[in-house]
């Protein structure tokens, strides 16, 4: 009985009940994960070290660097895959233990409802992390990054820093905000679908 929730719920995740809920699942998705996994730490796998303030001291550039980067963008952008993930992994662990097949989910008004709001709440993780991002990152990233080392130690005071690949990171940095746009449009696309085919059903069943 465990084997078949597994089952159920695999199967569930990478076939939901829409044809854009399967395009995004296994297309896209797959490709922002590629592109985050492998390009990503391709980018930003190095930054740290590579990022130098004047003077070129250990401490202070560590220091500028942390203020630099309060979270690093690699750890935001899988924290943001994963919890987007959560209300449809949800929703498919609630549909596998309840052993209801993908095609009953748009029949039964009820599931249909949960499902609906399950993607509600993928567009609004999205739109929170297109928020967070845009304040953390900026749109873009500038050669130099003015930072104050004054509480780190006195003989500091506000210096400049070089930042690596600057220009890598800003076409990094735009892709990334490209893939929340197209997947919140995903998402709505896959309402209207949902709606449009729930209006087939009822349609089908008063003829």
């Amino acid at each position: 009985m465990t084997l078949n929730y597994i089952r159920n719920f695999y199967e569930g995740c990478l076939r939901p009940p829409t044809v854009i809920g399967q395009f995004h699942t296994l297309f896209f998705g797959s490709v922002r994960m590629f592109f985050l996994g492998v390009l990503g730490f391709a980018v930003y796998g190095n930054e740290a070290l590579h990022f130098s303030c004047d003077p070129d001291r250990r401490e202070l550039n560590l220091y500028c660097y942390n203020q630099f980067r309060p979270i690093t963008p690699q750890v935001f952008w899988a924290l943001q895959l994963v919890t987007v993930l959560v209300p449809g992994a949800v929703f498919h662990l609630y549909a596998a233990c309840k052993n209801i097949d993908q095609e009953e989910i748009l029949q039964r008004h009820i599931y249909t409802v949960f499902y609906i709001i399950s993607v509600l709440l993928r567009i609004i993780l999205e739109v929170i992390a297109f928020w967070l991002q845009s304040h953390l990152f900026g749109f873009q990233v500038d050669p130099l990054y003015t930072c104050d080392a004054r509480a780190l130690d006195k003989r500091f005071s506000v210096t400049k820093c070089m930042v690596p690949e600057h220009f890598e990171k800003t076409i990094f940095l735009s892709a990334m905000y490209t893939f929340t746009v197209i997947t919140v449009l995903l998402c709505v696309a896959e309402i209207f679908e949902i709606l449009s085919r729930k209006l087939g059903y009822l349609n089908h069943s008063m003829t």
